[in-house]
């Protein structure tokens, strides 16, 4: 099997990386966190320039006609950048809603709209009491003659505070199934509370009291609508397992730098065996991460949605493994300096520690995996 990328898809690779170098460093990144908004709506801009918010979407619906690799390639170079900028909520997970469950005119209206940077959408699933169980909701949607009225509380919604459009997810009053909504934030009966997250991202929690939703703003049909979230979740797994896969490698160089650079004994702490053994074993946790990373993205083409999340689950398993590892050990190798708030390293490993529990933790997946049978089955 051939993993070599195409040649435009090394030119996006380089070009996203580019931009990032030259305009996302990391101090510039340091500044963005104290901004009032905790993202920079220029870099944002810059993404529409660049193409990236348009990405994913089909050239019908007014996207650039990328897909999985092109997003895991995106998410990758994001990752070695730290990139705080609603684009995994945004556009890589709403926008996988959109593109699964939405009606054309829908498609159309609102796709122009992202690739172009002027609306921000953030999906309103999750709920506490869930524990990433998609189908766990206690947010209702009663039908009535304007269209539909939404009641309940969602909690850490990606960007959800920067959202324009909300995509909400709720219980439907006949049949028990799940109806995905657009809901404007500034409807009456909303209330949005943002705030910050530990890996320099950030989050809200969403109240809704008798929201009222017009019936044109319901995406999909209600018997549809799991099967859209867990799609769309299996997407976003893969593309935080690429951005994994970039803030490790991000973490190995820096960590491989540092043991050429710090002195102990007048000599390089590099040149003891031991920590060279263990820079190596982060090279292979980083390679295995990689390789199931890209098992991840080849599944999501699977038309068997059991063979899908058998793949997802063993990517999100032994990137969370890696990740972890990775991120200890830089840390205990750069010593007490990682932790600092000066030092990117630090950063890096908070990032990996959230996405090590984002959307599933590895015992969650575990469980997962054992339930789905075998990845020997799909030999």
């Amino acid at each position: 099997m051939n993993f070599d990328l195409a040649d435009e898809q090394v030119m996006l690779g380089d070009s996203v990386s580019r931009w990032l170098s030259r305009s996302y460093g990391f101090d510039a990144r340091a500044r963005i966190l104290v901004s009032s908004e905790g993202w920079s709506r220029t870099a944002w801009q810059q993404m529409a320039e660049l193409g990236l918010l348009g990405l994913p979407f089909a050239e019908a619906d007014g996207g650039f006609g990328g897909g999985a690799e092109e997003t895991m390639i995106v998410m990758e170079a994001f990752g070695r950048a730290l990139v705080v900028e609603p684009y995994l909520s945004g556009v890589v997970l709403a926008g996988a809603v959109l593109r699964l469950g939405a009606s054309a005119a829908q498609r159309q209206d609102l796709i122009p709209r992202i690739a172009e940077g002027s609306l921000v959408l953030a999906l309103a699933h999750t709920e506490a009491q869930a524990r990433w169980d998609l189908a766990n909701l206690a947010t209702r949607a009663m039908a009535t003659a304007e269209g539909w009225r939404l009641s309940g509380h969602k909690s850490l919604v990606l960007h959800g505070e920067a959202a324009d459009r909300l995509i909400v997810s709720a219980r439907t009053d006949a049949g028990e199934e799940i109806g995905l909504f657009l809901v404007d934030p500034a409807a009456a009966g909303v209330l949005v509370e943002g705030y910050p997250t530990q890996d320099g991202q950030r989050a809200a929690d969403i109240t809704l009291q008798d929201v009222l939703v017009p019936a044109t703003d319901m995406i999909g049909l209600p018997s549809q609508g799991l099967a859209v979230l867990e799609q769309a979740t299996d997407e976003a797994i893969a593309a935080v397992a690429a951005e994994a896969v970039g803030a490790m490698a991000e973490a190995l160089t820096l960590t491989v730098e540092y043991l050429k650079t710090r002195t102990q004994f007048g000599v390089a702490i590099g040149s003891f065996q031991a920590l060279q053994h263990r820079a190596a074993d982060m090279f292979i946790a980083l390679e295995q991460a990689r390789s199931m990373t890209f098992y991840a993205v080849m599944s999501l083409a699977e038309e068997d949605a059991g063979r899908r999340r058998r793949a997802i689950a063993a990517a999100k398993v032994q990137v969370a493994k890696s990740a972890k590892f990775i991120g200890q050990q830089a840390i205990q190798l750069h010593g007490g300096i990682g932790m600092t708030m000066e030092c990117k390293v630090g950063h890096l490993f908070r990032r990996l520690t959230i996405i090590e529990r984002q959307f599933g933790d590895t015992d969650y997946h575990l469980h997962r995996l054992a339930g789905e049978g075998s990845l020997l089955e799909d030999v």
